[in-house]
């Protein structure tokens, strides 16, 4: 089964859905075979390198007031916590297009899901720069990906026509909230939804395409 995941690093519920994600995967266990892939989306993609003070943005973009979105963000922790993601404090948000030609890159190494589970944890857990390019090649060497590769991607312009093209794609396809897992070029599952949720859903797709 091929499960393309569509998210951006900056989308907290991003995080929620593939931890759950993987403990539904987990509780299917050897019963499918999953190729996961991680495909780009961009919440913020006009902003400068400097970023923006989160909650500024966050309620200039949504229109939330200080009281919803302080209930957001505690909803969200309580929704992380319950499958195993611990979210710090994030009080910037930051441009993430080169961290999405990085995750390109990890894809053609075999490395995509660890260094996408490592900025995830970076921004969302400790607040970090996921577009910072010091960030950004500290977390390529920390998932066995070679930093000075890493480095000479992000002081290029490496894979942005790539990740460009796979944006464009999914916006195509009426793809314009994340994450949206397409599984199978067929079937949508959107939202950061429960495991149990996932594990249903995949279960049923899956038996819906083996022969009686």
């Amino acid at each position: 089964m091929k499960i393309e995941f569509v998210s951006d690093v900056a989308c907290p519920w991003c995080a929620v859905g593939l931890a759950s994600l993987e403990r539904a995967l987990e509780r299917i266990g050897e019963d499918l075979l999953v190729e996961l892939r991680f495909e780009p989306f961009e919440l913020n993609p006009t902003l400068g390198p400097e970023g923006s003070d989160a909650a500024e943005y966050l309620r200039a973009k949504y229109g939330l007031s200080a009281e919803q979105l302080a209930r957001n963000r505690e909803n969200i922790r309580r929704r992380g916590a319950e499958v195993g993601f611990t979210f710090g404090e994030r009080t910037h948000v930051w441009n993430t297009f080169d961290a999405h030609r990085l995750l390109y890159w990890a894809g053609l190494e075999g490395r995509q899901r660890e260094l996408k589970r490592a900025l995830l944890e970076a921004y969302h857990g400790e607040g970090r720069n996921p577009g910072a390019h010091d960030v950004l090649v500290e977390l390529a060497g920390r998932v066995g990906l070679d930093p000075a590769r890493a480095a000479a991607i992000l002081a290029g312009d490496s894979y942005a026509a790539e990740v460009r093209a796979r944006e464009a794609h999914w916006q195509s396809l009426g793809v314009h909230a994340v994450p949206s897992l397409i599984v199978d070029d067929r079937h949508l599952i959107q939202g950061g939804q429960p495991p149990e949720v996932f594990e249903q859903a995949l279960r049923r797709i899956a038996a819906e395409r083996t022969p009686a």
